[in-house]
């Protein structure tokens, strides 16, 4: 249970940009990608806003292929693609059944969902399409990840809602520990910009009617998007033997639940996951330079954050620097801490805090250095980031410095 897990290389695509190199570029300029959806299916919806990938990067995936493949699914293989190429590895019949994968996802197969609903319910269609269950099933994206890339170890989905992605990376660094495999492909994908989600998140009154403004004491609420944020994770020995760039350490793992209310939340459960995670990897609050909060823009989870924040930090507070990139990038749901991941790891790397965007003004209720509008450099040793769902599910990573 010592072994220690690196992680050698992301891949990503959402609103900010079709690659983590761009997503990160984006990040560091404080540009916020949040605006009007462009999908032609929205209906009624007009005026929500949200992240939308405009243009998908350009890729081999044949017809027949993609067929089988809900949209959530294509965004993970993509952003596995990238990382794996990041990362040098190549997997083949030597060390396929040593290579897994895990994909979080949050609200999976709404694309597929949404167009066999109003074929069969509008349309008068009698059936629905062939390939329909494996679009929507859970498990999906880490299945079309596995057959793309040709893993063979240990493959599978991980649903947790907003806190997915760090939860499938929690589980990838554990087979890891325990030694069940030597390399994961491992992070989150979400795609659930399509009517029937939206209007559903519309009736929670949760929505943001402009943009995403975490902390900020006009802030209106949260702001969906789509995208995927993939990583190489290894065995510390296994990336040094083959030569590998390390871009960073998984030094702890935090998981809590509120036990609480399914959707209202409460300070114990957060505050309880950055503890865990805290002595997960070894450390000590003022040993943490950078804080990737959830930061969704609600003023109920920003408040409930900060407050779970000041608790863990103390004194320490003050010095950290706090940002919420979903300001830029949107809430990506089950693919929201995989992009925050990669704010995590680029900032480790580069020594840039990416900012919080959109900020207009001080709310005492959220007394954190939110790092407002504009980047910051500073040494990074250690960035943690926070991932907190509905249902009261926390997830909290440790990235050090390596």
């Amino acid at each position: 249970m010592d072994k220690r897990v690196v992680i050698t290389g992301v891949g990503g695509l959402c609103a900010l940009g079709s690659n983590a190199a761009s997503i990160w570029r984006g990040m560091c300029a404080g540009i916020s990608a949040i605006g009007p959806i462009s999908n032609a299916e929205l209906y009624e919806l007009d005026g929500i806003i949200g992240a939308e990938i405009k243009v998908l990067p350009e890729h081999d995936i044949c017809r027949k292929q993609l067929a089988s493949m809900d949209r959530f699914s294509l965004l993970a293989v993509l952003a596995a693609r990238e990382a794996v190429e990041q990362a040098g590895l190549s997997c083949d019949e030597w060390n396929a059944n040593r290579c897994g994968a895990t994909v979080g996802v949050g609200i999976c197969g709404s694309e597929a969902v949404e167009e066999n609903y109003r074929a069969l319910l509008v349309d008068g269609a009698k059936r629905t399409g062939i390939l329909t269950v494996p679009r929507v099933m859970p498990g999906a994206a880490a299945g079309q990840v596995s057959i793309h890339l040709g893993l063979r170890g240990p493959v599978f989905g991980v649903t947790a809602a907003c806190a997915s992605a760090n939860n499938a990376i929690a589980s990838a660094v554990d087979l890891i520990r325990l030694g069940r495999a030597d390399v994961m492909i491992a992070g989150g994908s979400d795609a659930p910009l399509v009517w029937g989600v939206l209007k559903s998140w519309e009736a929670l009154r949760v929505l943001a009617p402009d943009t995403c403004r975490p902390f900020s004491a006009d802030r209106k609420g949260v702001v969906l998007g789509e995208g995927a944020g993939m990583a190489v994770l290894e065995s510390y020995q296994h990336a040094k033997a083959r030569g590998a760039t390390i871009l960073a350490e998984i030094a702890g793992i935090g998981l809590s639940a509120d036990a609480f209310h399914i959707v209202a939340p409460i300070a114990e459960g957060p505050e309880a996951a950055m503890r865990q995670c805290l002595q997960d990897a070894g450390l000590n609050a003022d040993d943490v330079d950078y804080l990737n909060a959830h930061g969704t823009g609600t003023k109920a989870n920003d408040e409930v954050e900060t407050a779970a924040i000041k608790r863990v930090f103390g004194d320490h507070t003050r010095s950290m620097s706090v940002s919420s990139t979903k300001s830029m990038h949107g809430h990506c749901l089950g693919a929201a801490s995989a992009l925050e991941m990669i704010a995590c790891v680029m900032a480790i790397r580069d020594g840039i805090v990416p900012p919080t965007a959109n900020y207009n003004e001080h709310d005492p209720k959220c007394d954190l250095d939110v790092t407002p509008n504009v980047p910051r450099e500073r040494g990074i040793r250690v960035a943690l980031s926070n991932a907190f769902a509905m249902g009261g599910t926390n997830a909290v990573l440790a990235f050090r410095q390596v």
